[in-house]
């Protein structure tokens, strides 16, 4: 699937202009002339953000500000495009967490190469992220786990114990080796512990339960 691109700038002719281009080369552009209209549009849905700094109302600055406070938002990558191109306003821009700053006028072809860029890095950094074995899917960003396309609510504990056991699938760990990483520190934690994690983990686990085996005398592994 291409990418979803929000336009933000209250330009409308130049909003036609990188539509048009934007899906010349594939992408599925959106268009909100205002801050305020962009924020009543699902920004997370959107793979790429272009936005302009200087908009009546809530300005490009305050715009990106506000979504970097929140999780949800702070994923989507934001790719500042305006006039205001001195050093100060380029460092700001990427203090607040641009990907990329692009000072008007520019060129289209310099503009796409940069969206292309930005796009093949932020997606090589969400596949990063990402740690999965058949259906179990792990987000180590949001700390988030998923089978078979469902949302399962873990502990800490036992997000901890699924991690590192995807982490090193079929290699054997002690009760002893599993404490240490997953209770570090001075906490005192009995052997009889870690069954009970296993076990509660397992019963989250549904179809892939059996991949967390017992080796009788050694410890626990992860299946393959």
């Amino acid at each position: 699937m291409s990418a979803r691109i929000l336009i933000i700038d209250d330009d409308y002719d130049l909003c036609e202009i990188l539509s048009f281009n934007l899906q010349a080369q594939g992408f599925q552009p959106s268009v909100a002339h205002s801050a305020l209209e962009a924020m009543r549009l699902n920004i997370a849905s959107f793979d790429l953000l272009i936005i302009d700094v200087m908009m009546p109302g809530m300005s490009g600055f305050q715009l990106a500000q506000e979504l970097k406070m929140d999780y949800i938002y702070s994923q989507v990558p934001i790719i500042f495009l305006t006039a205001l191109d001195s050093e100060s306003n380029i460092l700001k821009g990427f203090n607040l967490g641009a990907d990329d700053y692009i000072a008007k006028p520019f060129s289209i072809k310099e503009l796409m190469a940069r969206v292309k860029a930005v796009l093949h890095r932020t997606s090589q950094q969400h596949n990063d992220a990402l740690l999965s074995f058949g259906g179990i899917v792990i987000d180590k960003n949001s700390k988030t786990v998923t089978i078979d396309g469902s949302d399962v609510t873990l502990t800490k504990t036992e997000y901890d114990l699924l991690l590192f056991f995807l982490s090193h699938q079929g290699e054997v760990f002690t009760r002893e080796q599993l404490i240490e990483y997953v209770w570090p520190g001075n906490t005192v934690v009995t052997l009889r512990t870690i069954d009970v994690n296993i076990t509660r983990l397992r019963k989250k686990m549904g179809p892939y339960s059996s991949h967390i085996i017992t080796k009788t005398g050694f410890g626990y592994c992860f299946k393959c």
